[in-house]
């Protein structure tokens, strides 16, 4: 998927990192990774980046080096549709309705469940300002298409050809798409009833000056209706859909029989009108910000400072505006709306949950053509009892399968990167059915069949076919797309203009690690 009109990704590729600073192991100089500023991002881009191993903070885009790095970091998606709640996720959203409805206030905290739930990201917060970029905007303008486009064709006489931004198919999406669009899915929307048209009988008709008979079972189904939508309203920012959507709420208040419950089944529950609390979730776009977004900018930003002070011990002077916007607002990803995707569009969103009138956790998510990313989560450390941290995680899946309804192709949640050299880290592996990247050949592994492996060691191909290779991996260096002095042009035709010591070796790290589909997509920037 790509908007046909939306302008090409540009990004500043830095190399590998020099050793910093393991937050897990504590490790001074082990953690090693790959980066590169993106001054500007499609949300396929992204898509295809993570999906070959990389993994954005802010605006800087970094790729563990997973075979040097002392706690090698892989990849981890959930299967959504097939999310089933463990016993431990469903004291959880227990223990949060409980609180809702009835006040119960439980300050056992489950040892078993970490309360921050993205707490890896924490890590990456310093990466922006060890390597952010110092290009002028005007630099990465690219000049006319006419322009481009003849100097693209400069190589013509050694067989490079034209590429155009929207010229070739993505091919890792499309092994992405979910193979089960027929199988049924809690919270689908509600079937339409049957209507028998029998032929009318003699007399003096309906009354008109009297309302149309209604059935009492749709009378009762409209009370139900209306109730659930007074007590779990979920709203997403510019856009009349809502988590609170008739047939979503109907479907998923019905009892099902022999079936285990859902998290849509203590989510989307109908409440006492009597309840003390009363939780609003709502989902605002945060780049570029909109309105929403920026009136509750203030308010959000104390919550991530208390937070940060908190539960990670942050001196007061850490947890600045700036190091708040640079690191959870700032994002490269372009807002694209697409006819079949949500309504809410793709691209970098803040879903705030707000009780009773105020903010008391944000989870920062990029929604993206197959998937919703989580990136963080912040909260306030007065609600730790509350579990929030596993309590946004299964709200996140819930809202993958909402988004599902209407863009059929989103259908995973990614949860960052899962690190099992850390055992406090291994909780990830808890949210089934989950996957594994296989860092070799980029492709998915169920994470039963990895996690035998990593017990033996902590860096591990898990694609056991010994001769299969990364299918997306460089094959023409030349292709590689560049911006040199706001023209864009094939690595083939710059190489040749390009003064000074060769930069090759870095474009072929580059290329290969973004693959040959982004590479030849994406603007790398030259200076």
């Amino acid at each position: 998927m790509a908007a046909a009109d939306s302008s090409p990704s540009i990004v500043e590729y830095f190399g590998g990192e020099d050793g910093y600073r393991c937050g897990y192991c504590k490790s001074d100089t082990g953690n090693l990774s790959h980066g590169m500023w993106a001054h500007s991002m499609t949300v396929q881009d992204y898509q295809d980046l993570i999906d070959r191993g990389w993994r954005r903070c802010g605006k800087y885009v970094y790729k563990p080096i997973m075979n040097q790095t002392c706690c090698p970091q892989y990849t981890i998606r959930c299967q959504a549709l097939h999310f089933q709640a463990s016993k431990s996720h469903k004291k959880v959203l227990k223990k949060m309705l409980k609180f809702i409805s009835k006040g119960d206030v439980s300050k056992a905290a489950s040892e078993e469940e970490p309360m921050d739930s993205h707490v890896e990201d924490a890590v990456a917060c310093d990466f922006p300002y060890k390597a952010e970029s110092h290009v002028s905007q005007s630099e990465l303008t690219p000049l006319s298409v006419d322009h481009a486009e003849r100097v693209e064709n400069e190589d013509e006489d050694t067989g490079e050809t034209k590429e155009e931004v929207n010229e070739h198919k993505v091919e890792s999406g499309s092994r992405q798409i979910c193979a089960d669009k027929e199988t049924p899915l809690t919270g689908g929307p509600a079937h339409s009833a049957k209507i028998a048209h029998a032929p009318p009988k003699p007399g003096k008709g309906a009354d008109l000056s009297k309302p149309p008979c209604r059935k009492a079972k749709d009378i009762r189904k409209e009370r139900k209706l209306q109730k659930l939508l007074r007590n779990q309203p979920c709203t997403i920012e510019g856009s009349p859909f809502q988590a609170g959507d008739p047939g979503f709420l109907l479907q998923n208040s019905k009892s099902k029989p022999n079936q285990p419950k859902t998290i849509e089944d203590f989510v989307f529950v109908s409440l006492p009108d009597d309840a003390p609390h009363k939780l609003e979730v709502r989902v605002v776009r945060s780049s570029p910000p909109s309105s929403q977004f920026k009136a509750t900018f203030q308010e959000s930003y104390q919550v991530y400072k208390r937070y940060q002070m908190v539960i990670h011990k942050d001196p007061p002077d850490k947890p600045t505006i700036n190091q708040f916007t640079r690191f959870l607002c700032d994002s490269p990803l372009e807002a694209e709306d697409e006819p079949n995707g949500p309504e809410c569009g793709y691209g970098s969103f803040h879903q705030q949950y707000w009780l009773d009138g105020k903010i008391i956790a944000v989870g920062v998510i990029d929604i993206l053509p197959y998937c919703v990313s989580s990136v963080y989560l912040y909260y306030d450390p007065d609600y730790s009892f509350l579990s929030l941290g596993v309590y946004s995680a299964l709200r996140e899946i819930a809202f993958t399968r909402q988004l599902h309804e209407k863009a059929p192709d989103l259908c995973f949640y990614y949860m960052g990167f899962y690190i099992h050299s850390c055992p406090k880290m291994r909780y990830k592996g808890q949210y089934r059915p989950s996957d594994l990247l296989c860092p070799e050949t980029y492709v998915w592994t169920p994470i039963e069949r990895c996690l035998p492996l990593l017990e033996q060691s902590k860096y591990c191909r898990f694609n056991q076919d010994a001769m299969a290779v990364d299918e997306g991996r460089i094959k023409e260096l030349g292709r590689v797309r560049v911006l040199h002095k706001r023209i864009v042009m094939p690595y083939s035709v710059y190489k040749k203009r390009r003064k000074g010591p060769s930069d090759e070796a870095s474009v072929q790290q580059y290329a290969s690690l973004v693959g040959q589909t982004c590479s030849e997509r994406m603007l790398l920037f030259r200076s």
